[in-house]
Order: C-alpha cells, then structure tokens, then sequence
C-alpha cells in the first residue's frame, strides 16, 4: 500500500524559479550573443582599394564588364573612375562580384 503523503523526487519548476541561481551556474548558463548585423569587411576593403587606387573588375548581373578604380562608394552604389569611357555610378544591387585587375 502506497503512502498518500509522496515526495516527488523533482521539485515542481515553479519552486526552482523562485530559487536565485548560483554565479557558477549562470556563468555557465550565460546566452551567446548574436553576431553583427555587418562586419564592415566591404567598407574596409573599399577603403583599402580607393586609397591604392587597384585596378578592378566589377562584373555586373548581366555579364557585362566594367574596368576601373573605385573613387567613392556609398550604401548603395559605387563610383568607378574608368581611363576608358566616362566615369560610371554602380549600383551595388546590379554587382555580380568584383575582382582585382590583373596586368
């Protein structure tokens, strides 16, 4: 016969909540932090490329090729500065990907 006055071998979760947890268990506990919303590698590389003045080849969605030295850039597009033909505003939504000018 069973006796009607049983522990439960767990404490319901209402009664640990109540409890302040230990400094270990939180350390351990601790949530990771989300990363960045940006890193700013695009940004750096810019900057590095306007400041050497590199030759590059920005090759657009269409598969058409530009060549030229980044002058400016901004959120949303590119000014590249072209020997070749008149300096162009890109936008960056239109950038298949862009690569450096080999000689």
């Amino acid at each position: 016969m069973e006796s009607p006055n049983r522990r439960l071998i767990r404490p319901p979760l209402a009664d640990s909540k109540d409890r302040p947890a230990s400094a270990s268990r939180t350390a351990a506990i601790q949530k990771k932090q989300a990363p960045p919303e940006t890193t700013n590698a695009e940004n750096f590389y810019y900057v590095k490329q306007m400041q050497t003045k590199t030759p590059i080849v920005v090759i657009l969605q269409d598969g058409e090729e530009l060549h030229g030295v980044i002058e400016w850039y901004d959120k949303l597009c590119l000014k590249l500065t072209r020997t070749e033909g008149p300096n162009l505003l890109v936008f960056k939504s239109y950038i298949k990907y862009i690569y450096k000018q080999e000689d």
